[in-house]
């Protein structure tokens, strides 16, 4: 039976839900290096190739990308926290209170991680300026909620969410 948590009405500050996020961020490499070194196995070694220029996969990155959203949307469908909200006591619900559908979960995953698109500039503009602009670029989404009464983030607007405070 799942155990319901119960939120206030309370919007949760930007600085903890960016704290949360940095936990998140650990459990997100520890996902990632895990399929990486199962992919590796799998390959005989031969995932990555690096004869002049580092070849990745598509498959691969597809992979990656499908077991992190996998983590965000089963965390936030049961009991509406990952690991990295929990001890922040922090929980994403809808508009109304209730948890996010799988639609909603997965508008808020893709919508977040939509600057990662710029990635695709690095050859254009070299890695250093290509991670300012994708740090400009979030720092702008999460912006959002310093002004918003609610505390949304765009992500947020995008799926109709919040991030609540827990009593």
């Amino acid at each position: 039976m799942p155990v319901t948590l119960a939120t206030t009405d309370l919007p949760c500050p930007l600085w903890r839900r960016l704290l949360a996020l940095v936990y998140d961020l650990l459990i997100v490499v520890a996902i990632v290096m895990v399929v990486g070194l199962l992919c590796q196995l799998a390959t005989g070694g031969q995932l990555i190739h690096t004869a002049g220029r580092t070849v990745v996969p598509i498959w691969y990155q597809l992979l990656q990308a499908l077991v992190v959203l996998a983590y965000f949307i089963s965390s936030w469908r049961r009991g509406g926290q990952t690991v990295g909200m929990r001890p922040w006591r922090i929980r994403v619900t809808r508009d109304d209170g209730g948890t996010p559908s799988v639609q909603q979960a997965l508008i808020r995953a893709l919508v977040a991680a939509a600057p990662l698109v710029l990635l695709m500039l690095e050859p254009m503009l070299g890695l250093r300026p290509t991670l300012w602009t994708l740090l400009g670029v979030w720092a702008a989404w999460f912006a959002v909620a310093l002004f918003d009464p609610r505390r949304r983030a765009i992500h947020d607007f995008a799926a109709h969410t919040e991030i609540r405070l827990l009593e």
